[in-house]
């Protein structure tokens, strides 16, 4: 296996000069901090990393301390908590990180399966924050045959031991990596950003973390407990999305009372990453910056 390395994958990794290392919970964590004001979390999804948040996290800096760590099996993260990646565990072990940091966020905004730890360590009470906002939030079990299908694949891909060996050697291939994520997104991201994902990818310890989430994933449960989040919920979703229809963010905002979907025209799944000023813009509008 092969991991992403700090001075090689990393060497001129975004917002290099707010990472630090820190050991919490079972795992030697990579995390940024910057910025000051209270506290904002920010949860990347599956198979990214803190390089996800490179345009907007300083924009979110000038109003809060914003905390972004690369999740357990992904990045420059290493280990992993009891319990594995499933959504509880990693819940257990991102307020294990804020413990080590001293650290309590007011805001959680959380892409993709980010969204759902978020709400997942909500609803078990490790964090009580005034706002969560999910970012094209995978919150519900996939629509139709995907429901089935989409949780199977990934634990057959799992058990394969050449799996993640072979991932990363298809990254490597010349345009692989922009013309996976425009198909899988939806999303036309800028070319440094490619640059990125692509570095990641090349590894088979990230595909490999990737790979172990989505088998280890359970948004049955998730879906049942919706309706008990009482924290205000902003879900803001990409119309372009191709890999989470906007049908599933009004479904999950109509499970919770007081839930507001905002559709994000002419953007995929990565809408953060392609309008950081829009998105932090209306972060801040629903959050305020509270005390």
């Amino acid at each position: 296996m092969s991991a992403p390395r700090w001075e090689v994958e990393g060497r001129d990794w975004p917002n290099r000069a707010y990472s630090r290392f820190v050991d919490a919970a079972g795992v030697r964590w990579h995390v940024q901090v910057m910025g000051d004001g209270p506290v904002l979390l920010l949860l990347h999804g599956t198979g990214a990393a803190t390089h996800s948040w490179r345009a907007l996290m300083p924009l979110l800096a000038n109003h809060y301390t914003v905390v972004a760590p690369d999740l357990p099996g992904h990045g420059f993260t290493r280990g992993r908590g009891a319990g594995g990646l499933a959504m509880p565990a990693m819940a257990r072990s991102v307020s294990g990180l804020l413990g080590a940091l001293a650290l309590r966020p007011q805001v959680i905004v959380g892409h993709s399966a980010g969204a759902a730890i978020a709400i997942r360590m909500t609803l078990d009470r490790l964090v009580s924050p005034d706002a969560i906002v999910g970012l094209d939030a995978a919150v519900l079990p996939f629509p139709g045959l995907g429901a089935m299908l989409f949780p199977s694949l990934a634990r057959l891909l799992f058990v394969n031991p050449f799996a993640s060996h072979f991932l990363a050697r298809l990254a490597r291939t010349p345009g692989e990596t922009a013309r996976f994520l425009v198909r899988s997104t939806g999303s036309h991201i800028d070319a440094a950003g490619v640059r990125f994902y692509e570095r990641l990818f090349s590894t088979s310890d990230h595909c490999a973390g990737a790979i172990r989430m989505m088998a280890e994933w359970d948004l049955e449960t998730l879906k049942r407990d919706l309706p008990r989040l009482q924290t205000r919920l902003l879900l803001l979703h990409g119309k372009a999305d191709s890999a989470i229809p906007l049908s599933s963010a009004e479904e999950a905002a109509g499970m919770v009372e007081g839930a507001t979907v905002i559709p994000l025209a002419g953007a995929g799944h990565l809408a953060h990453e392609e309008r950081p000023e829009d998105i932090a813009a209306m972060i801040v509008r629903f959050a305020g910056v509270p005390g």
